[in-house]
C-alpha cells in the first residue's frame, strides 16, 4: 500500500515581502497566515496524508510555496530552477530530505528554468507552462523535464503561457482527468490540444466562475481540497459527485498563492 506523504514548509516571518507579479500588493497578516497554514496542514492530515516538514527558510519570503521547488514523478524528484533567482535558496536541505523518503534526485540546470507550479500531471501526461525568458519556466526547462521523465514513460508537452504566474494559476486536474478551468484559461490557450477534447470528442474542460476555483488538490479518488474563496465552484464540484474540503488561504492568495502551492504530494 502506498504511503501518502505531503511535503510542506512553514511560512517565513518575512512572508509579507513575497513576490507579486500579476496582482497589486496587499497587506498580509502573518499571524493569520500562520493560522491558515496550520489549518491547511490539518486538512491534509485529516484526509489521510502524513506530513513531511521541509527545513524552515526564514529568510525566504516565498518559501512556504514549496510546490515551486520540487517536481515528483514516480521515484524521481526534480529540484527546480526558478526564473525568480531570489527563490533558488528555497531548495536548501530538500535534496537530502527527498533522498531520505526514497526518491532519486535530479536538478534542472542552466539555462533551464522551471517552477513546480507550471507543471500539471495526470495519468502519464505532463503539461509544463512555458512563458519564455520573462517567466518562471522556459522551453529549456521543459526539454530537461521531458528528458528526465522519458525513462519513466511520461509524455511531456509545453504549454504557451502568458498573463498568469503559473500554468496551475489557470488550470488543474480533477481526479477523473478533466481539466478544471477558471477565467484565466484564455491566458494559457483554450484550444490547447492536450486538453481541449478527449479522443471521443467530449470536452475535457470543466469551466468554473471563480479564479481560485481553478485550483484543487486531489486528496483521493473522490475528494478535492479547494480554497474557501470559491464557494460557487464548491457547489459545482459537489454536483459532480466529489467531496469538497475547503480551507481559507486568503493571506496566501494575496501573494498569488493557491491550494496547490502549499504542498507537494508524495506517494511512497
Amino acid at each position: 500500500m502506498l504511503r501518502r506523504l505531503a511535503l510542506v514548509r512553514q511560512p517565513s516571518p518575512r512572508l509579507a515581502d513575497g513576490i507579486v507579479t500579476h496582482i497589486d500588493r496587499e497587506s498580509v497578516d502573518p499571524v493569520l497566515a500562520r493560522d491558515q497554514w496550520e489549518a491547511y496542514v490539518g486538512a491534509l492530515r485529516a484526509n489521510g496524508w502524513d506530513i513531511v516538514q521541509a527545513p524552515a527558510a526564514p529568510d525566504c519570503p516565498d518559501g512556504v510555496f514549496i510546490e515551486d521547488q520540487v517536481l515528483v514523478y514516480g521515484d524521481l524528484a526534480v529540484l527546480c530552477r526558478s526564473g525568480a533567482p531570489e527563490r533558488r535558496a528555497e531548495q536548501d536541505g530538500l535534496a537530502g530530505l527527498l533522498t531520505d523518503v526514497g526518491y532519486r534526485v535530479a536538478r534542472i540546470e542552466a539555462p533551464g528554468l522551471l517552477d513546480g507550479g507550471d507543471v500539471l500531471k495526470h495519468d502519464g501526461r505532463v503539461w509544463v507552462g512555458d512563458a519564455g525568458s520573462t517567466g518562471r519556466s522556459n522551453r529549456a526547462g521543459v526539454e530537461q523535464v521531458a528528458d528526465l521523465l522519458a525513462p519513466l514513460g511520461a509524455r511531456v508537452e509545453a504549454v504557451p503561457l502568458s498573463g498568469v504566474l503559473h500554468l496551475k494559476s489557470a488550470v488543474t486536474a480533477l481526479p477523473d482527468g478533466r481539466i478544471l478551468a477558471g477565467p484565466s484559461l484564455s491566458a494559457v490557450t483554450a484550444e490547447w490540444p492536450g486538453w481541449g477534447t478527449s479522443s471521443r470528442g467530449a470536452s475535457r474542460l470543466l469551466a468554473v466562475p471563480e479564479e481560485s476555483g481553478a485550483h484543487v488538490v486531489i486528496l483521493d479518488a473522490d475528494t478535492v481540497l479547494l480554497a474557501a474563496s470559491a464557494p460557487q465552484t464548491a457547489e459545482v464540484l459537489t454536483g459532480q459527485g466529489l467531496r469538497v474540503v475547503t480551507v481559507d488561504i486568503s493571506e496566501f492568495e494575496k501573494l498569488e498563492g493557491c491550494v496547490t502551492c502549499l504542498s507537494v504530494r508524495l506517494r511512497r
